[in-house]
Parts: structure tokens; sequence; C-alpha cells
């Protein structure tokens, strides 16, 4: 029986689209772009970022190495600030209510850098949830098996009562092999509720409509 239903941050419960937020900076050049997508947020850097080995601190000399000086305070933006706590995906936060209502656990795990720390509390969506792990904590990142029974570990869950929702097949597959149940996330709540309910998880009534957002 599912009692525990843990989310994937970055496009599931918040949007993380580099290129919507380069269009905040006002970046529009086809070459920056993909400079800026090539070296930011596709970088080793990144991933080290992830993993726990930088922070934006350490991450930023090198990342500007290789960055012209005229892009480098927008870098910088979307190094440190590029969270924005109006970000929630669409009807996320009201069936994350309902399900706590109806006495879910309600939990957090992602691979994300030690900033995360920082901003996931600006975002409302926040208070709806029991803990997070997050991987620059803990050397592990998805898909590793290590990250999810370090999960489980931490909050002493058993791995058969939870239920991974990510935006990542990999992500769910390896949830899948340590024992965990999973659902893939396309980008829309309303079809993610309906997979919740053919896994049997049961909705509060209050406020069914708000998922329809």
């Amino acid at each position: 029986m599912i009692r525990n239903v843990v989310f994937d941050m970055g496009n599931v419960v918040i949007r993380f689209d580099p290129f919507l937020f380069m269009d905040r900076e006002g970046i529009t050049k086809p070459e920056d772009r993909k400079l800026i997508m090539n070296e930011l947020f596709q970088s080793v850097e990144w991933a080290q970022m992830d993993s726990g080995v930088l922070t934006e601190e350490t991450a930023e000399p090198l990342v500007f190495s290789r960055i012209p000086v005229h892009l480098r305070n927008s870098v910088h933006r979307l190094l440190f600030f590029w969270s924005n706590p109006e970000d929630i995906f669409p009807g996320m936060e009201s069936l994350i209510q309902r399900l706590k209502n109806a006495g879910y656990g309600i939990w957090l795990l992602s691979n994300a850098s030690k900033a995360q720390h920082l901003y996931w509390p600006a975002y409302t969506v926040s208070r709806l949830f029991d803990g997070k792990l997050i991987s620059c904590d803990t050397g592990y990142v998805k898909p590793m098996h290590e990250i999810y029974r370090a999960f489980t570990d931490k909050f002493s869950l058993n791995s058969e009562e939870c239920l991974f929702i990510d935006d990542s097949a990999v992500n769910i597959a390896s949830a899948i092999a340590c024992g965990w149940e999973g659902i893939v996330f396309h980008g829309s709540s309303v079809e993610l509720e309906q997979k919740l309910r053919e896994k049997h998880l049961n909705f509060s009534r209050e406020s069914q409509n708000d998922a329809l957002v």
C-alpha cells in the first residue's frame, strides 16, 4: 500500500526551463543561448553542483573562463537566481495539498545544488512537504540506486510504501528497481491525478476542481 508520495522538483513541482530563464535575461542571440546552454546548464560544473562537489561560488569562476565578458552578469544571475517563486507547475500545489489532506506523506527527492536550501522555502508549496533529500547533500544523484536507499533510510520509510513522480523515465525505472512504485510526469497535473487514482491513491474531497487549473 502506498503511504508516501515522493516528488522530483524540477519540471514536476516547479519549472526548470533554461530557455525561459534566458528569455527573462533578454538573451536572444542564438549563438549566446547555445553557449550558455552548453557552458552552464549542460556543463560538467552543473553536474558537479548536483553531486555536491562544487557550489555555485566555486563553479562560477570555472564557468566564467568559457563565457565572454558581455554575458557574465547574466550568467551570474542564471547560476544564482534562476528560481522564481511564481514558477510552480500549474495545478501541482492543489494536487499535493489534496494528497496531504488525504493522509499521505509528501516528500521531495531531487538532483539539486546547495542553493536549493535557500530558494526552496520561497515556494509556497514547500510548506506541504514532510521532508526532502537533495543530491548535493548525499554525494549520489538520480538515477543511482544509492540515493533512493539513502532517502528511505533518512526518513525510516519502507520502499514498497513509496511512489515516486519524476519527469525522467530513467529515474523512475531506477526507483522501481529499488522496490518503489513510480509514475513518469508528462507536464499535466490532471494526467498525473488520473494515474495516481489508477494506482488506488485517494484524494481529499476539498478543492477537487483546483487540479484542473
